[in-house]
């Protein structure tokens, strides 16, 4: 659940840090208080705007240089204390004593003129014109106490330091920019006083002329910085190391040997920087014939304006002493290593480096041995060696185990020596197939030749990767009963058919890999041919497992197998029935507001009414973007009824907004939402549901069952169908969910692949077959019930088994499964169904189509509508990850209680009488069988078309607004004739057209 943000500030430094976190007033700033926000503009691209784009000035008014790779700065808007977006300054980035760092934002190519050369370029802010507030963060973090370097709230803006900056008038503010006095020197702590209005602005970026802020003197020339890492060669094959230098307002040009010199040692070929502020480099070279032992060689780098710097290089010279194993022993045939914890020394060519972490290597021959790896992970060290360098590495052999896990990894660590030999032999990769047992090829550069399938992207976003496996997994209880040979069977074939893709840095991806066509990858598609390292470690989800290490990203071929589509075609029917889950669609967020801006607002659990218990949005912003997809979906699926799952609990509030937004997408009246039932339970969630009243009328009342066992009651109700007068009831479920698990009783986790609560879900699938079930059909006098829902349960576990043990037919089963994975929901990277479509026997027969539409489960989370935790936002109004489940379609051909027989009839209308008594004109209608045979009766006779103000008087009643006549006819022969006497009162006197529809049945 997202945590909800307090909205407050106070007059103080940094009281957007107490708004936001701790309501601590903190007068202190984060390290470097020297580098401000000197200029802020949002004019930009806006009508008779200065510049085309935004920008944010920072400025550093200390007499030094200031590193800020990697910092962060924040924009807000005005009235909400959420972060909306983020630039992060690339790594390498400094200003420069008194110098300006200028950062570019949105903008276009309208109005205005181009913004200096930015030094940092970005699209990711919009900035306010008149009113926002920035942060400057020494982080790639959001703002907190401990790290916000400034901070400034302009216009209207809620948080600030002690009060906030006013733009100038809002009609003029495209044309002005926040600016800090003295040319950004002023800092008082107060944005009120140290900044005013600047018309017209001007952006001053890193060419800018230095600032100097009164008694800060003038910035010395800055030193050469030399880096001369240590390193190890061996007698006898010898190596090299780099050497290098920078100097930030100079060029290093050259570098000698000034002490220690040792014959063998010598420098190469110099590199000089192509500007101020690269790096000048050059390799040390060791001789083969250089006698072991350790040289301290003192390096002189010297630049272009006649400075010099001087470090130590240091040498290794190692004796020849050569591996003691190889890796194949080292790994063996079986698991555990025999050599674990024992210090050994093993040859092998670098085939991946992580960053700082490790890196791999493998035996450049190999020993033919498919039980035996032939390659292995050295972990936490580092080398200067490149990939495809052989190195000698002595470390400890350790088996690591994650908790929890049964098996373990065979690696190196703590290496005491790293020495490059020279160029390695290039491995070529062994082509391996799945499903297989990964342990054999642990460490190994390998090929996969065949089509791997995406089974997840669950963890795209947070950790960069996606689930490989030969085909799309299943899990075992969506195909077959608990405990069967054939479900553990399952079980076994899954726990070898998996590899998970990764990227490699440990961290939150930016950008995120593998993204394709449509800012997605979907489960289904295809990585073809790829080539990598098999690792193993955690992939995101608190487990672990093997993970292939690519050389890049880039490189890896992703085929678009499982193209998005719109709903599924069903075999046409009288009625079209949805099943959606809208994942917390709540219109009172997270932050306490709700839809209509109130603030101070909370969602109900159970007895306590709080902002806690929201769910779903945090805010109006996220809001509209949940809405907007959630709303593409349901118009899309064009159903005439939908049941929905995970909508708030505050009575009809949220269902009749979303009918509203529906109804504005299709037209007025088109859908609506059945009543509120007797019980909707003590969850902050409900099940809901809404209909096309043009097309089914609804029957009686809405029903649930607030029994206790029902945590989120079931919602009923009849319906008829508008062209015929099918009748049928729909029960909408969601019985309770898989997660926060016990430890122990009966709803524990039993082991047998149905996770946690199934006993409680049986309980609920019970009381629905056994009592609220025959209810319903008692309460509308007809057998066919239609039972959809998020029933948290697989396609052949328990609680579906008690409902089709009690005759109901699973109809995604009946109408998906020759296809292949019956499935609406991804977890733990397999694919299955908890939403369901099951059907009475009666109403089974009228059912001609059943199936989900994968718009959700197979796309990645991190295109959905949330805001936060996101390295980059690949949200698109569309109707895609509108939700974690799949929605079910179901489409019924309903028998009819009457039908249209109006063409097997002739016409004939007599003429009208009108009576001045009582100001009433009566006619005849009489109806002629022009078939071959009898027609059975009753029938109706519906009168459409009459003018306004006119009114049938002896109709017998009135169905969609149409009066109509029931004639009690048993039936009608051919060649028969039917009359019908009509009465109408007519106060204009004039003509009475009217169209005679003729139906065989009763309404």
């Amino acid at each position: 659940m997202k945590k909800p943000v307090a909205s407050t500030h106070f007059p103080c430094k940094l009281s957007v840090l107490a708004a936001l976190l701790t309501g601590l007033c903190a007068p202190s700033q984060a390290a470097s208080p020297n580098v401000v926000i000197s200029q802020i503009y949002g004019g930009g691209n806006n009508a008779n705007a200065t510049y085309r784009n935004d920008f944010i000035e920072l400025f550093n008014k200390s007499n030094a240089s200031v590193d800020v790779s990697n910092w962060s700065v924040h924009y807000g808007s005005a009235a909400n204390t959420n972060w909306a977006s983020k630039v992060t300054l690339p790594a390498g980035t400094t200003i420069g004593a008194g110098k300006y760092l200028l950062i570019q934002q949105q903008g276009g190519t309208t109005n205005g003129v181009a913004l200096p050369t930015p030094d940092v370029t970005s699209t990711a802010t919009n900035l306010g014109a008149s009113a926002g507030r920035v942060a400057l963060v020494n982080a790639n973090v959001l703002p907190d106490a401990n790290n916000t370097v400034d901070m400034v709230g302009y216009g209207s803006a809620t948080v600030f330091e002690g009060a906030a900056a006013a733009p100038g008038a809002p009609s003029s503010n495209n044309t002005t920019s926040t600016l800090r006095a003295a040319g950004g020197c002023t800092d008082t702590d107060n944005n009120s006083t140290d900044f005013s209005t600047l018309s017209p602005p001007v952006a001053r970026n890193s060419s800018t002329t230095a600032n100097s802020c009164g008694s800060v003197t003038p910035p010395a020339a800055s030193p050469i910085v030399a880096s001369c890492p240590a390193f190890s060669v061996v007698q006898g094959i010898g190596g090299s190391g780099g050497l290098s230098a920078t100097d930030e307002d100079s060029i290093v040009t050259g570098a000698s040997i000034t002490s220690g010199a040792v014959t063998g040692i010598t420098l190469g070929a110099f590199t000089a920087a192509g500007s101020d502020g690269q790096a000048g480099s050059v390799n040390l070279n060791v001789a083969a014939s250089v006698a072991p032992g350790t040289y301290a060689l003192g390096i002189t780098f010297v630049n272009n304006e006649s400075q010099s710097a001087v470090c130590s290089a240091s040498v290794t010279v190692q004796p020849n002493a050569p591996a003691n194993l190889t890796i194949m022993d080292i790994q063996g045939n079986g698991a555990p290593s025999v050599y674990n914890n024992t210090v050994r020394t093993v040859d092998g060519v670098i085939t991946f480096k992580f960053p700082g972490t490790g890196y791999f290597i493998q035996d450049q021959n190999g020993d033919g041995d498919p039980t035996t790896s032939d390659g292995i992970l050295v972990f936490g060290s580092t080398t200067s060696a490149a990939v495809g360098d052989l190195v000698r590495v002595t470390g400890t052999v350790f088996e690591y185990k994650p908790a929890g896990q049964t098996v373990s990894y065979t690696e190196i660590k703590d290496a005491t020596s790293v020495v490059r030999l020279g160029a390695g032999t290039a491995i070529t990769p062994t082509n391996v197939t799945m499903p297989m047992d990964l342990s054999s090829v642990q460490g190994m550069l390998v090929r996969f030749p065949q089509s791997l399938v995406i089974n997840s992207v669950a963890s795209l976003g947070a950790n960069g990767q996606i689930t490989l496996a030969s085909v799309r997994r299943e899990t075992p209880t969506n195909r077959y009963r608990p405990n069967t040979p054939e479900a553990i069977a399952l079980a076994a074939a899954n726990a070898i058919d998996q590899i998970v893709l990764d990227d490699g840095i440990f961290v939150q991806p930016n950008p995120i890999p593998f993204i394709g066509a449509d800012s997605t990858v979907r489960a289904g598609d295809t990585v073809e041919n790829v080539v990598g390292v098999v690792d193993f470690g955690s992939i995101g989800n608190q487990d672990n497992a093997y993970k292939l290490q690519v050389p890049s990203v880039a490189g890896v071929e992703i085929v678009r197998r499982n193209e998005r589509t719109g709903p599924p075609a069903l075999a046409a029917g009288n009625v079209r029935v949805a099943s959606a889950n809208v994942l917390n669609f709540f219109t009172t967020f997270t932050n306490g507001s709700d839809v209509n801006g109130a603030t101070g607002q909370g969602c109900t659990l159970g007895a306590s009414t709080a902002r806690s218990n929201c769910r779903g949005a945090d805010n109006m912003t996220e809001f509209v973007r949940q809405r907007d997809k959630i709303v593409n979906e349901l118009v899309a699926l064009n159903a005439d009824i939908v049941g929905l799952m995970e909508i708030q609990n505050n009575g009809n509030g949220a269902v009749s907004y979303l009918v509203d937004q529906m109804n504005a997408r299709v037209g007025f009246g088109v859908y609506a939402s059945v009543g509120l039932p007797p019980a909707t339970g003590t969850d902050a969630i409900r099940v809901a549901m809404i209909y096309k009243p043009a097309v089914v009328t609804p029957s009686g009342v809405a029903m649930s069952d607030g029994d206790s066992i029902n945590n989120r009651p079931p919602l009923a109700h009849a319906f008829k169908a508008n062209n015929n007068g099918g009748k049928f009831s729909v029960i909408v479920n969601h019985l309770k969910s898989k997660g926060g698990c016990p430890s122990s009783g009966v709803d524990a986790d039993q082991g047998d692949g149905q996770a946690c609560y199934n006993a409680a879900r049986v309980k609920q699938a019970q009381r629905l077959a056994t009592f609220f079930i025959p209810q319903v059909k008692t309460a509308s006098g007809d057998d066919d019930v239609l039972v959809i829902g998020d029933m948290n349960a697989h396609g052949f576990e328990d609680p579906i088994n008690v409902l089709t043990s009690a005759g109901f037919v699973n109809e995604l089963e009946r109408f998906n499964r020759a296809n292949g994975v019956v499935y609406s929901y991804n977890f733990d990277s397999l694919s299955a169904y908890l939403d369901h479509a099951l059907a009475s026997p009666s109403l089974d027969a009228q059912v001609v189509g059943a199936t989900e539409w994968h718009n959700n489960s197979d796309e990645p989370e991190v295109i959905d509508y949330n805001l936060d935790g996101k390295s980059q936002d690949l949200y698109v109004n569309n109707a895609y990850r509108a939700s974690d489940h799949d929605p079910v379609l179901v489409s019924l051909n309903l028998v009819g209680t009457f039908a249209d027989v109006t063409a097997s009839f002739s016409q004939y209308r007599s003429g009208m009488a009108w009576n001045r008594v009582n100001n009433q004109f009566t006619g005849t209608l009489a109806l002629t069988n022009t078939t071959a045979a009898a027609i059975t009766g009753p029938f109706q006779v519906e009168f459409t078309g009459l003018p306004a103000g006119v009114t049938l008087l002896n109709a017998t009643g009135v169905r969609n607004g149409v009066p109509y006549i029931t004639v009690s006819s048993a039936s009608v022969a051919a060649g028969a004739k039917l009359t019908i006497s009509t009465v109408f009162s007519n106060p204009s006197k004039g003509a009475i057209p009217y169209t005679a529809i003729i139906s065989s049945g009763s309404f």
